[in-house]
């Protein structure tokens, strides 16, 4: 029988990283506490990163062979359908203690042409931010290829962009396509495609431990970014108290905003989907299958589709993501 499955998290080193990871993720996992991690990625369905299970029965397991025996009983009809033995979510906790590159992702089509991989569309939900951090997020006025060519070429790029000064709550879109960096001083839960794809445009003139500069991809990105995009990226909202607001819908994944107080149930009937809860504040026991799991900040669990029901009990908020 299948339960509430909570995952062992694989901690990556980044130079723009920092040590509140080893604290808050590093707990039985081998780390070096001399060194920066920037992600925990604390849910995976990209190859070579498979998430493993790390409580119950099924302890030891990845998500691909969960998938292989439970199928449309663990992800849903529709999601094993549509991406069979493939988990199609990636889930990280950053940690961005320097500025992050400014980068872009490609959609779909161009990373299956160039990548064999599925784009990377990503939400992020902040965490903590220091005062004034910002991030960068798009154009902030319509720019043409030729124009991002000359800002890249003269070092002008960040004069285009548009930044948004953040703090705890928070929540952006990144679809695909659009131009984005992390800045400096934020941790933040990322929700995106199992993609690790990821072309750099400018790494503010930054060495490597080897005194190198990292390599960019300017020539793959400018292929990859949607000029004529038109997106609110900033998609922040109110929670309600023991309900559902609804952050982001759309086919790679729906994330919703949960407040908890006191007790709240969550009917799951309809889904056909695996629900993933992160809390993101607060102390949360989640109950279904006759387990109960205990979530505090940036911890994860996922409910396996067959669940019909999903009980929450104490204070604090969750990120409900799912696939439509």
């Amino acid at each position: 029988m299948l339960y509430p499955l909570k995952f062992r998290p694989r901690l990556k080193k980044r130079m723009w990283g920092g040590e509140s990871l080893i604290v808050k993720k590093g707990k039985g996992l081998r780390v070096d506490r001399l060194q920066k991690y920037g992600e925990s990625w604390d849910l995976s369905g990209v190859e070579d990163d498979l998430s493993v299970v790390a409580n119950g029965p099924l302890k030891g397991n990845n998500i691909q062979e969960l998938t292989e025996v439970y199928m449309g009983d663990l992800v849903g009809e529709k999601v094993f359908d549509r991406y069979g033995l493939e988990f199609p979510l990636l889930f990280k906790t950053i940690d961005a203690k320097d500025k992050l590159s400014i980068q872009v992702h490609p959609g779909d089509d161009l990373a299956a042409e160039r990548h064999h991989s599925f784009g990377k569309t990503e939400m992020w939900y902040i965490s903590e931010a220091h005062p004034g951090a910002e991030l960068y997020i798009g154009f902030n006025r319509p720019v043409s290829r030729e124009e991002y060519i000359e800002a890249v070429a003269t070092g002008h790029l960040c004069e285009l962009l548009n930044r948004y000064e953040v703090r705890q709550g928070d929540a952006f879109i990144i679809p695909a396509g659009t131009i984005h960096a992390i800045g400096a001083g934020i941790e933040l839960i990322e929700i995106q495609q199992a993609s690790d794809v990821t072309y750099r445009v400018y790494d503010w003139d930054r060495i490597d431990s080897d005194g190198k500069p990292r390599e960019l991809h300017m020539a793959l990105a400018v292929d990859a970014i949607d000029f004529g995009a038109e997106v609110k990226y900033d998609i922040t909202r109110k929670p309600q108290v023991n309900g559902s607001v609804r952050l982001v819908g759309g086919k790679h994944f729906t994330v919703n905003l949960i407040e908890v107080d006191r007790e709240y149930v969550r009917d799951l009937a309809a889904l056909d989907s695996f629900a993933v809860y992160v809390c993101v504040s607060g102390q949360i026991v989640l109950s279904a299958s006759g387990s109960n799991e205990h979530l505090e900040e940036d911890d994860l669990v996922m409910i396996p589709a067959e669940e019909n029901e999903v009980t929450f009990t104490g204070k604090g908020r969750l990120l409900e993501v799912y696939i439509e």
